[in-house]
């Protein structure tokens, strides 16, 4: 069976609304805040200009100012505008239907404080091993607080290193390979300096405390690629798997052209596509464990309203990955966009007021 014919051409039409399209109230105090700083931004990007600057420097001059506008939003707004940039929607955060409203929804007014243990990539560790078992854990090689503290001389192998406190900050350490050290340094060291819960919002990765974790890295078995296998779990009921394939680059950093598939919890795959392009599904095999794969996953998620718990199957044996609350920061996009509907259906709102939910003080 070959790769599907995409249809993830009117997921990107949306993707590139124009964001200057937002419905702002021009007369709020969050949107003359913006006009200073867009002005600001103008007669700086003017300076460069006329200096001649490197694309490089305009790119990270940008990012700096968006990310210094996006700081001064309350978090609703931050909500309305990062999805309406990202999903090319509004949010209804007044009655919430679709999965990433209620995702939102969640971000918004989820305290649970054992979201922020399940979020930190080394507390975690104990929740799991307390849960389901410490067998599932990817052996731990070294924990750091920053990176001149990094011994590469107990390293072998292929090692993986993280932040404990936030997303995207990976690399990849290869006995006898190439690494840039003082580029990863550069990077990790700012990473650790930066709080993640401003550039999403999610209240559970404010208060980790970050840190640098190296583990061992997984390797395929055969020569298919490394899959990642993500429960999608609501009160500890799987009712998707995702299977993300290309996820890593060669240097441990997010790779752009990651692939994704969606089954149901059999392992059926179904005719829908969730913000990533489809792959060749004869290029990973349904687990010999996956019943025992769907238990880990429930078991770990059932004291959460909606949790994606990501498992990877190595040879005949299972470990942990991670556990995410608001993937894709809620901004999916699927097709057919009903699906986004179907999805949202499964997040149980009245029983997370009704039992999980701490009114704030």
């Amino acid at each position: 069976m070959g790769v599907p014919p995409s249809r993830h051409s009117s997921i990107r039409a949306r993707r590139d609304t124009d964001v200057l399209d937002f419905d702002w109230d021009v007369g709020s105090t969050e949107a003359i805040k913006l006009q200073v700083l867009f002005s600001e931004a103008k007669a700086r990007a003017r300076a460069l200009l006329m200096g001649r600057a490197t694309t490089r420097d305009g790119y990270l001059f940008a990012h700096r100012i968006k990310r210094r506008l996006l700081r001064m939003l309350s978090d609703e707004s931050f909500a309305r505008l990062s999805h309406w940039e990202n999903a090319g929607r509004r949010l209804n955060l007044q009655n919430p239907q679709t999965f990433n409203e209620k995702l939102w929804w969640l971000k918004l007014h989820n305290r649970q404080p054992l979201l922020t243990t399940c979020s930190d990539k080394l507390a975690v560790r104990d929740y799991v091993a307390h849960t389901v078992g410490p067998e599932f854990l990817i052996p731990l090689i070294g924990v750091y607080n920053s990176v001149e503290e990094i011994d590469y001389s107990h390293f072998h192998g292929t090692v993986f290193l993280k932040t404990t406190h936030g997303s995207g900050s990976n690399a990849i350490w290869s006995e006898g390979g190439t690494f840039d050290r003082p580029e990863f340094e550069r990077r990790f060291r700012k990473a650790l300096s930066q709080n993640y819960y401003h550039e999403s919002r999610e209240w559970n990765y404010r208060d980790i405390e970050p840190k640098i974790i190296a583990e061992v890295a997984l390797q395929p078995s055969d020569e298919n690629p490394l899959a990642d296998f993500r429960f999608l779990c609501f009160y500890g009921v799987c009712k998707l798997l995702f299977v993300d394939i290309g996820t890593a680059a060669p240097d441990g950093s997010h790779a752009l052209g990651a692939q994704r598939n969606v089954y149901d919890r059999e392992f059926n795959l179904l005719d829908v596509a969730v913000t990533r392009e489809r792959f060749d599904p004869s290029l990973v095999r349904r687990p010999a464990r996956l019943a025992e794969m769907v238990e880990i996953a429930e078991k770990l998620g059932k004291p959460f309203p909606f949790c994606r718990v990501d498992l990877y199957y190595v040879g005949d044996s299972i470990y942990f990955g991670e556990m995410t609350f608001y993937p894709g920061g809620a901004n999916h996009t699927s097709d057919p966009e009903s699906f986004e509907y179907t999805m949202g259906s499964w997040i149980d709102l009245d029983r997370f007021l009704r039992e999980d939910f701490t009114p704030p003080l």
